[in-house]
C-alpha cells in the first residue's frame, strides 16, 4: 500500500486530472455503447438499412472535425477538449429527454457526436503531451488501460442496473451526461499549453500521405465493428443489453493487460510489426462474424462471433501505433495535433460511405457479406502497412512536459 501511494505521489498534477478524465470519460461512453443499440431497437425499431444510414449524422462530426478545430485554434488541446465533453453532455441529455421521434433523435446525436469526435484526436494528444519522449506508445497503453477498467465499471453498472435495479434508457442517459460533464471539468482543471496557431491547420501535406491512407483504412474496420459487429449480436443473436454489458466488460476486462502491453510492443517493436499484425488478425475476425453461424452449431457460433468481438475490440486499441507514428515522422511539433485531426476527418469520409454501402449490402446480400467486404479491407491494409518506415531520428520536440 506505501509503494502504491509514493507512486501515486510521484504522478504529476496534470496526469492525475487527465487520469480521472479518462476514467469517467470512459465510463460514461461504456454506459452509452452498452445501450445505445438496443434503445434505438426498442423504441425505433429501424431496419438495417435505417440502422446504417444513422451513422451518416453520427459520423459526419468526424468529417467536420478539422474544420472546428481550425476556428477554435486558439483554444489549447486541453480546453478544447473540455469544451468537446460538455457539447456531448448536452447531445446525451437531448437525446433521452428531448427525442420524442427519430428525427429528432438524429438530430442530437449529431450534437452528441460533435462533442465527441472533436475530443477523439486530442485525447491522444493529451497523453503524448505527458509521455516521456520514446514512451508515447507506453503512455497511450497506460490510459487506455485505464478506460478499459472504466469501461468495465459502465457496462457493470448497466448489467445490475438492468437486471437488478430497474433501469430505463432515460437512466444511462443521465448516467452518460453526468459523466461526460466531470471529465470536462477535470480537464479545465489542468494548466493550459501554450497555442501557437498552426501555419496551414488544414493543409494535406505530402510528407504524411501514408499516415493520412492508415487513417483511412482505420476509418473502413472502425465502422464494422462500431456498426455491424453489434449489430449482429443484437440482430442476429438476439442479445440483451445485460448480455451486451457483460461481453463489453469481458472486453475491458481483457483490455487492462492487454493495452500497456500494446503500448510496449509498439515502443519496442516498431509501429510497422504491430498494425501488419492487426491487419492479419482483423482478417480473421472478419471471417467469424460472417461466416460463424454457416460453420458451427448455433452455441458454438454465438461463442465464436463473441470471442471475434472481444479481440476486434482490443485490435481498436492499435490505433495509438497511427498516432505515434505520426509524431514520430512529424515535421514540427505543432504539426501533430493538425495531422491527426485531418487524419480523423479523412478517416470519417470512408466510414459515412462503409456504413452505408455496408446497409445496402446487409439488404440485398445479407450480413455474412458485409464482414466479407472487412477481411477484403484487412487485405489492404496488410499490404499499406508493410510500408511503413519510421526514421531513425528522434522524434520532433515533445508536445508537452514528460511525466513518469
Amino acid at each position: 500500500m506505501a509503494f502504491l501511494q509514493s507512486r501515486f505521489e510521484r504522478i504529476p498534477r496534470e496526469l492525475k486530472l487527465f487520469i480521472a478524465a479518462s476514467f469517467v470519460m470512459g465510463m460514461a461512453y461504456s454506459v452509452m455503447d452498452s445501450t445505445f443499440n438496443n434503445f434505438l431497437n426498442d423504441r425505433f425499431s429501424p431496419t438495417g438499412f435505417q440502422r446504417s444510414f444513422l451513422e451518416f449524422p453520427r459520423e459526419l462530426p468526424g468529417v467536420l472535425t478539422m474544420f472546428v478545430t481550425a476556428l477554435l485554434w486558439f483554444l489549447c488541446s486541453r480546453r478544447l477538449g473540455a469544451w468537446s465533453l460538455l457539447l456531448g453532455a448536452a447531445g446525451t441529455l437531448l437525446i433521452g429527454f428531448a427525442a420524442p421521434t427519430y428525427a429528432a433523435m438524429v438530430v442530437f446525436l449529431f450534437v452528441y457526436s460533435v462533442g465527441q469526435h472533436v475530443f477523439m484526436p486530442l485525447a491522444s494528444t493529451i497523453g503524448m503531451e505527458l509521455a516521456a519522449e520514446g514512451k508515447a506508445g507506453r503512455r497511450l497503453g497506460q490510459l487506455n488501460a485505464l478506460r478499459n477498467a472504466a469501461s468495465i465499471g459502465g457496462s457493470f453498472l448497466v448489467f445490475v442496473g438492468f437486471k437488478y435495479l430497474g433501469f430505463t434508457f432515460n437512466h444511462t442517459f443521465v448516467v452518460v451526461a453526468v459523466g461526460l460533464a466531470a471529465a470536462s471539468v477535470f480537464l479545465f482543471l489542468m494548466k493550459p499549453q501554450p497555442v501557437q496557431k498552426p501555419a496551414n491547420y488544414l493543409k494535406l501535406r505530402r510528407e504524411y500521405n501514408l499516415y493520412y491512407v492508415l487513417a483511412i483504412l482505420y476509418g473502413t474496420r472502425k465502422q464494422l465493428f462500431i456498426t455491424f459487429a453489434p449489430w449482429v449480436l443484437v440482430t442476429v443473436f438476439n442479445v440483451t443489453p445485460a448480455t451486451l454489458a457483460a461481453i463489453i466488460t469481458a472486453g475491458g476486462v481483457i483490455g487492462i493487460l492487454f493495452q500497456p502491453f500494446l503500448g510496449w510492443s509498439v515502443d519496442r517493436f516498431g509501429e510497422r510489426n504491430v498494425l501488419t499484425a492487426e491487419a492479419v488478425l482483423l482478417a480473421v475476425v472478419c471471417l467469424g462474424y460472417g461466416f460463424a453461424r454457416s460453420i458451427f452449431p448455433e452455441g458454438a457460433a454465438f461463442l465464436v462471433v463473441c470471442a471475434c468481438y472481444l479481440v476486434d475490440q482490443m485490435l481498436m486499441a492499435v490505433n495509438m501505433a497511427r498516432a505515434t507514428y505520426m509524431k514520430k515522422i512529424a515535421l514540427r511539433a505543432e504539426d501533430v495535433q493538425p495531422a491527426l485531426t485531418i487524419g480523423q476527418s479523412l478517416d470519417h469520409v470512408v466510414s459515412i460511405t462503409i456504413a452505408l454501402l455496408g446497409g445496402v449490402i446487409w439488404s440485398a446480400l445479407g450480413y455474412q457479406y458485409v464482414f466479407l467486404l472487412g477481411a477484403g479491407i484487412a487485405l489492404v491494409n496488410f499490404i499499406v502497412a508493410m510500408r511503413v518506415r519510421v526514421p531513425h531520428s528522434s522524434a520532433p520536440a515533445p508536445l508537452g512536459e514528460p511525466a513518469s
